[in-house]
């Protein structure tokens, strides 16, 4: 039976091959990402990573896991539960932001990996502080962090060029098109093709996100109270 060496062993470890996995995806892109490129960058045969991976959607979810890692929960406080809601929100979109071209994983993931299921623990704990029904938390819960994901997938100009150069161009592109338009017919358009086109600060762009977020489960509460 064929043996690898204690180093090859260390670099084939599955958070490592992950990590890896998920750099790739980062540079190239979610169709670069098969076992035999990873291989090829961890010197190794294909059959090597099947140890670890069955195949390339068993990577993909590696990858997911990967990512949910990241987050960092705050602490509960005595804070009222819209503003701990909000923190924790923070911290998933903290832990995806990096990763724009890949996001969409976590979701699968969620409700698999230890990270994930506290993050949607949490999350419905303070739902239901706030005065949801356990099903009505799980379903909120559910689809205010779908939306966080897509506000991560569609960060405007993150995920489309990976070239520097080329991304400002197809951005400066872009901003030609929109101003391009009539203006009577579009005003608004026009005068806000480059705030519509890139956002003027990123950090503006995900705190407005999870704002709306956060604001559009506290406004279906007071709508069903008021039922």
């Amino acid at each position: 039976m064929a043996t690898i060496s204690k180093e090859t062993a260390r670099r084939l470890d599955p958070e490592k091959l992950a990590a890896s996995a998920l750099a790739l995806a980062d540079t190239e892109g979610l169709e670069a990402v098969t076992i035999r490129r990873l291989a090829q960058q961890h010197e190794v045969t294909p059959m090597a990573l099947y140890r670890h991976f069955s195949d390339k959607d068993d990577l993909l979810a590696a990858i997911g896991d990967r990512m949910l890692a990241d987050i960092v929960l705050p602490e509960p406080t005595d804070e009222r539960w819209d503003v701990q809601l909000r923190a924790i929100l923070t911290a998933f979109v903290a832990a995806l932001r990096p990763h724009p071209k890949v996001a969409q994983l976590a979701l699968f993931r969620i409700l698999v990996t230890e990270p994930g299921l506290a993050l949607a623990e949490r999350t419905m704990e303070l739902l239901t502080e706030a005065g949801f029904s356990v099903d009505d938390a799980a379903e909120v819960g559910r689809q205010s962090l779908c939306s966080l994901i897509t506000l991560v997938t569609a960060e405007p100009g993150s995920a489309e060029v990976t070239d520097p150069i080329g991304r400002e161009d197809a951005l400066r592109a872009k901003r030609a098109a929109l101003a391009a338009l009539p203006p009577r017919r579009y005003p608004l358009i026009t005068a806000a093709a480059d705030v519509l086109v890139c956002p003027t600060s990123t950090d503006a762009y995900y705190d407005l996100g999870i704002d709306l977020a956060v604001a559009g489960i506290c406004g279906v509460l007071t709508d069903r109270q008021q039922r």
